[in-house]
């Protein structure tokens, strides 16, 4: 499983390396709609999952790391919220349900089959559901608050327009801010913000 022992050992630690607080964008929208189901591939320690769930949504997630998932479930426990949470490769991950939103924090794949994937969750988009996404743009690379060194791993916004070209795109600009997430995400940081919807057709 690529990369599983590499997260598993960025998340040993009994703390959280991405913190307890949700990703700020996320949040945001989270609390600009009513709950439905939702999807958080690659979701880490769930700290964007766990409070999800607590506003109500439906929450399925996956990752490849063991111990990224038994610390999501303890953390949920402790919420008093249930999270329906995968172990899997990014390339594996099925699913015959339908998704109101895809939450892409921070998910960064590969270039060989990243645009493979991010169709692949288009089409598991309920007619009007919506992909979120937040990554690290190439500015990035300036900054030491987190995010891959692969020049191809960071993402720009006509990457992400051409990946998800049959949605209708609602956001798609690089952002530079502070970010405070946990000691994996500190300081200036340069990310791409993007959100797109599947037409619901007559």
């Amino acid at each position: 499983m690529m990369q599983a022992e590499f997260w598993n050992q960025k998340y040993q630690e009994s703390d959280y390396h991405y913190g307890l607080k949700p990703n700020r964008f996320l949040q945001l929208l989270l609390e600009s709609r009513p709950p439905g189901r939702l999807l958080f591939p690659a979701e880490g320690e769930g700290r964007n999952a766990v409070y999800a769930a607590k506003l109500g949504w439906e929450v399925y997630a996956f990752d490849q790391s063991e111990r990224g998932r038994a610390k999501a479930l303890e953390l949920a426990e402790e919420q008093g919220v249930e999270l329906h949470y995968e172990i899997c490769d990014a390339r594996e991950f099925k699913s015959e349900l339908r998704f109101d939103v895809i939450a892409l924090i921070y998910a960064h794949f590969p270039a060989e089959f990243r645009k493979e994937l991010h169709q692949q969750y288009a089409d598991l988009l309920k007619p009007g559901g919506e992909i979120w996404l937040e990554a690290f743009a190439p500015g990035q690379l300036e900054f030491q608050s987190g995010g891959p060194k692969n020049p191809e791993m960071l993402y720009n916004p006509e990457m992400l327009e051409a990946d998800f070209s049959e949605l209708q795109i609602r956001q798609s600009e690089i952002k530079r801010y502070q970010l405070d997430e946990g000691p994996g995400h500190q300081g200036l940081g340069e990310v791409v913000r993007f959100k797109a919807y599947k037409v619901v057709k007559d």
